[in-house]
């Protein structure tokens, strides 16, 4: 959520039009908008989700606003309202060359009157600009979402150690799908976001240039004695064969920052508590570390202090904070 929020555009010059799908070249001139704020601003303004939702035809409860003026795109907001209990979601930008002519509060005034006035509003790097934006909207703060990181250079962790009776293997595409799937919805069940996932949303990700399945660890509980002995990843051997999955950790690479990721962390609920996520964490930086990659970052929310204490015992620090406002309900 970017802009300043000063109104010197004339309305009859500035429109804004929603829309269920985009184009292919709607697409890549929002596409283009993104990078070019993401240059200056230092991050997206748009998620990840967000931006896969903009190709690939129509989503379920996502909508697209674009505002022009005389024809030229200069904002972009997305509307998303596929959770059945909390307020729509929101984000929105403004190219960086036409801020400070109000476009970011037409925008946000257009998202409120989409969602009825019941909405939710990411602030991707809690800029100021954005949280007055937030206040002149009428909206409050409710989520703090950190991103932490640190160095992995000289990584000195302890050996990972497994719970009796669990495995490590890494992901196999198509096979694993349907178990990742049920794992992560239990896994992330209070997370709106991530624990709704579903396999449209897999396969947005598995075709991204940056997927790669040797990153993707999965944990298994087996039958076997002593299965559970090697902390090591075993690669698609007897992938899921009599075997339950408990838990995973999914790395990522983003190749131009040379920066690897906690992508996605989760171990289901009723295997929680016996160390398995500091082991998968432990076994995914290391991962990270043989690839070459300097530095780890993951994301985390700032009041899941029991995870935060976690990750910084294992070396994060907090690099930089998104923040969510809502309407008041």
């Amino acid at each position: 959520m970017t802009d300043e929020t000063p109104a010197r555009t004339p309305a009859t010059l500035r429109q804004i039009d929603a829309y269920d799908v985009l184009t292919d070249d709607q697409a890549a001139a929002v596409l283009a908008l993104l990078a070019d704020a993401a240059r200056t601003d230092g991050q997206q303004a748009v998620s990840e989700q967000g931006r896969l939702q903009l190709r690939g035809g129509a989503r379920e409860g996502v909508r697209h606003l674009l505002l022009t003026v005389d024809g030229e795109l200069v904002g972009y907001a997305q509307l998303e309202d596929t959770d059945p209990v909390e307020a729509p979601a929101a984000e929105l930008v403004v190219h960086p060359a036409r801020r400070g002519h109000g476009h970011g509060r037409a925008l946000g005034t257009a998202l409120l009157a989409e969602s009825g006035r019941r909405l939710r509003v990411w602030a991707h790097g809690g800029h100021s600009a954005a949280r007055h934006l937030a206040q002149v909207l009428g909206l409050t703060l409710f989520r703090e979402l950190r991103q932490m990181r640190r160095s992995l250079d000289g990584l000195d962790l302890a050996e990972p150690t497994l719970p009796e009776g669990v495995r490590v293997r890494t992901f196999v595409p198509g096979t694993d799908d349907a178990a990742w799937l049920a794992v992560n919805a239990e896994a992330f069940a209070h997370h709106p976001e991530q624990g709704s996932l579903t396999q449209r949303d897999l396969d947005d990700r598995k075709a991204e240039p940056w997927f790669d399945p040797a990153g993707f660890f999965l944990a298994e509980r087996v039958t076997d004695a002593g299965a559970g002995a090697d902390a090591g990843a075993h690669a698609g051997a007897d992938a899921g064969a009599g075997a339950e999955l408990i838990g995973f950790h999914w790395t990522k690479t983003h190749a131009a920052e040379r920066l690897g990721e906690v992508y996605v962390l989760g171990v289901r609920p009723g295997a929680q508590g016996g160390g398995l996520g500091k082991a998968l964490t432990t076994i995914g930086l290391r991962h990270l570390a043989v690839a070459g990659l300097p530095t780890a970052m993951l994301y985390v929310d700032a009041d899941n202090k029991a995870a935060v204490n976690v990750y910084e015992r294992l070396g994060f620090s907090t690099h930089e904070t998104d923040l969510m406002y809502r309407t008041e309900s």
